[in-house]
């Protein structure tokens, strides 16, 4: 077992999911900050746990050809990005080696991930959401850690996220507010949300541990300013003491409280709770993906969990005879009702409940149906198509599940044990929805 605070030679192997470098030292795998496959390296030893060590290249003795400066002077300290000090070809490379070593490590499977889909790597994220520290900081957090740090500028978020963030800034600094203080629960100040569109427009929310700020109207003139293209100010309210972002009530300061976009050729209206993808580009590829993958004939039922504004569920309804969309949010519904009736949608329904408890409920409903869950969390969008036969005579239903995220032990190990036991075949599709993270 390695020493902490001792200095050793070793070889890097491979990569953890958040681009770790892996190393074997004294028999222990040792986790390397900013390593890269195949370097030599000295690594000063960190931590030393049970299971695994975590240790920093002190140097390096034979550097990767596919090692790169880092382009963000608060990359290793924001904990947004994990693959900055190596280029592409190898983020993908490490990306895609994770997922084929999940499949075979715990789902015993022999399916062959071939490659990724991916898109441009700046300036994706159409939502950002920088929290607030009790100093009045405003920026990102620390990898596993409420430690604020103060980034002024973003190579993931778009240029109307990093205005938002300085003329909030401006605005605390001017009126003295307080930043909302996670372990006292004072203050007020807690996250700055904002959203934009493809066509540069955008919607700013500013959650607060309270129901109104002081002086409203100077906040909304410093947004303004910083955002000519944007269409509307809200305050949303969280007072609960929890890690929740957003809140339970809206108030609009200044505009209106939805935004438009387009996506796959379909408008959505969307208000600050509802769920929509981050990254414009690669949903679109994603959606797409899905439908190509579904083999839909137009007979069939879809169930979209977790549907959020309803984007899927629409896209989806152009090749299916009926599409049932389930989501938590109600307000998110809202915006799904309305996005179908604008986009002249027919042959949509949407459920406002617990996705698991609306799909056990369908189930009950029409007992032929057989369709399982899926969970999904992390950057890539892993697209599964799992497509049900039903009893003789009965229509056929097909589940449809994609995330950009990835799909953590558990699941994955169910759901292949399922297709195993069930006879079904799974086709994966990698779309990296998140790159540099």
């Amino acid at each position: 077992m390695p020493e902490k605070n001792r200095t050793y030679r070793a070889r890097i192997e491979g990569y953890t999911s958040e681009g770790l470098g892996v190393a074997r030292i004294d028999g222990q795998a040792v986790l390397v900050h900013r390593a890269l496959r195949g370097e030599d390296c000295d690594v000063l030893i960190l931590k030393v746990l049970k299971n695994a060590a975590f240790g920093k290249v002190v140097q390096v003795h034979e550097p990767s050809p596919h090692r790169r400066e880092p382009d963000c002077p608060w990359y290793g300290r924001c904990g947004g990005c994990d693959f900055r000090h190596m280029d592409r070809e190898e983020e993908l490379y490490a990306k895609r080696q994770r997922v084929q070593d999940a499949l075979r490590r715990i789902g015993g499977s022999d399916v062959t991930v071939e490659g990724i889909l991916s898109g441009a790597p700046l300036h994706y994220r159409n939502k950002s959401q920088y929290p607030v520290d009790a100093g009045g900081q405003v920026g990102f957090y620390k990898a596993r850690s409420h430690q604020l740090v103060p980034v002024e500028r973003c190579l993931l978020q778009k240029p109307p996220a990093d205005a938002a963030a300085d003329a909030l800034r401006r605005y605390i600094e001017t009126y003295r507010v307080p930043g909302y203080d996670e372990k006292t629960r004072r203050g007020l100040l807690r996250h700055l949300y904002i959203r934009t569109n493809q066509a540069g427009q955008s919607l700013i929310c500013v959650l607060v541990n309270g129901r109104k700020l002081p002086r409203e109207d100077a906040l909304v003139s410093f947004m303004r300013q910083a955002l000519p293209n944007a269409v509307g100010v809200v305050l949303g309210v969280n007072t609960q003491p929890t890690g929740a972002v957003l809140g339970s009530e809206y108030r609009t300061l200044w505009g209106v409280d939805v935004l438009e976009d387009t996506l796959c050729g379909l408008s959505f209206r969307l208000s600050v709770p509802s769920f929509y993808q981050v990254n414009h580009d690669m949903a679109e590829v994603l959606y797409d993906t899905a439908v190509d993958f579904a083999g839909l004939t137009g007979h069939e039922t879809v169930l979209d969990l977790y549907c959020g504004a309803g984007t899927i569920t629409q896209v989806m309804a152009r090749r299916a005879a009926r599409v049932i969309g389930a989501e938590i949010v109600p307000e998110a519904i809202a915006d799904a009702k309305e996005n179908a009736k604008r986009n002249g949608i027919g042959n949509v329904e949407f459920l406002c409940g617990d996705a698991a408890a609306a799909a056990a409920d369908f189930a009950a409903k029409e007992a032929f149906l057989k369709a399982a869950g899926t969970g999904l969390a992390g950057p890539f969008a892993l697209c599964e198509i799992e497509a049900v036969r039903l009893e003789s005579g009965a229509p056929e239903y097909r589940f449809s599940g994609g995330s950009a995220q990835w799909m953590d032990e558990r699941h994955l190990r169910a759901k292949l044990s399922l297709s195993h036991d069930g006879g079904m075949a799974l086709a994966f599709c990698i779309l990296e929805t998140a790159p540099e993270t």
